[in-house]
Formats: C-alpha cells, sequence, structure tokens
C-alpha cells in the first residue's frame, strides 16, 4: 500500500487490538486481490442519541489503482450483534470484499454484460393466419408468428408498432421467436 491505513476512531479509544484487527483485514485484501493505494476506515461508537441503538458504525474507503475506489458504509439497523465492535469490523470487511471479488471479476470480463434485445416495427399483419413481419432497425425484414408475441398480445398490433424481439434462423429464413410489445401498446 502506497499510503498507511488512515483509522479514526469516534467517540471511543482507538483500542490497540482493534486497530491490529483492521490492519490485518487490510493486509488480508491486499493479499488476495492486489495493490491497494489507501484505506481509510472509520469507526463510530454509539453516541449518546442511540441513533442506531447503540450499533458501532463502521465505514470503509479503498482507493485502488487506476482510480476505482470500494466504499462500504451502512451498518444494518436493529441488528444487536452490532454492538460488537469486532463483529461490525468484520461484516465491514466482509462487505467490502465482496465489492473487491465484483470489481475483479468486471475486470477479468467474467461478469455478463445485459444485452438488449434488438429492436423493430411491425410492417405486415395477416390476422386470418396468425402471423406477420417486421423491420428490423437495419433494414431487414423478420418473419413472427401469433404464437411468438408475448403476453397474447397479437391482436393489438398493427402496422408501425415498435416490438423487441430475438432473432432466430428459421426454415425460410430469419424469424422472431420473441416478439414483445414496446411502450404504451408498442406506439414509439
Amino acid at each position: 500500500m502506497e499510503t498507511p491505513v488512515q483509522i479514526d476512531f469516534q467517540g471511543t479509544d482507538a483500542s490497540p487490538a482493534l486497530r491490529s484487527m483492521i490492519e490485518d483485514y487490510v493486509a488480508g485484501l491486499e493479499e488476495r486481490f492486489g495493490r491497494i493505494t489507501s484505506c481509510r476506515v472509520g469507526v463510530k461508537a454509539p453516541g449518546g442519541h442511540h441513533r442506531t441503538g447503540g450499533l458501532f458504525e463502521i465505514s470503509i474507503h479503498l482507493v485502488l489503482p487506476g482510480g476505482r475506489e470500494v466504499k462500504v458504509s451502512r451498518t444494518r439497523q436493529n441488528d444487536e450483534r452490532f454492538s460488537d465492535p469486532e463483529f461490525a469490523i468484520g461484516d465491514a470487511f466482509k462487505r467490502a470484499r465482496r465489492q473487491l471479488q465484483d470489481n475483479v471479476r468486471k475486470l477479468q470480463g467474467k461478469v455478463k454484460e445485459s444485452v438488449t434485445p434488438p429492436v423493430g416495427t411491425v410492417t405486415q399483419l395477416n390476422t386470418a393466419d396468425g402471423f406477420g413481419f417486421l423491420e428490423t432497425d437495419d433494414g431487414r425484414e423478420i418473419y413472427f408468428h401469433q404464437n411468438s408475441v408475448l403476453n397474447g398480445s397479437f391482436a393489438q398490433l398493427k402496422p408501425g408498432t415498435r416490438v423487441s424481439f430475438h432473432e432466430e434462423v428459421g426454415d425460410k429464413g430469419p424469424q422472431a421467436s420473441t416478439v414483445k410489445l414496446l411502450g404504451k401498446h408498442g406506439l414509439r
């Protein structure tokens, strides 16, 4: 770590045992996840206001290479285990570890990005035979059957209706396997 761990005790004495515990947790995070640029930990003892019901509040702010940050600051309310500072510190570092794991997964590309289905416009309908065609935003024509329209909404479709869809290869070319109306009745 580029700078020493900063620990701020508020409303309680700077306990050597708690300080050592915090430093061990930080060292464990750094050993497992790589270099941490800086770390600031706040330990706030229950105050006279009893806003948290006599519970310790722990905040952690980690700065990682490349300007990424991990912040943990929320204490669960109505959980008496947080009246023990060691438990509260351990819980805060568990949450920090989960956030670091998520950061590492994103950097390694192991987190799936949500893919938005393509959008098209209904161009033709044959209500008697229960099928239609839609045009994709890139100008292609795709067949769909009434059974592929979600929520039984085939009767609500008309030319010009905007829909999202999932495309697959059918016997006679591209077809939409799932068609969903967009917005209020798909008009946009």
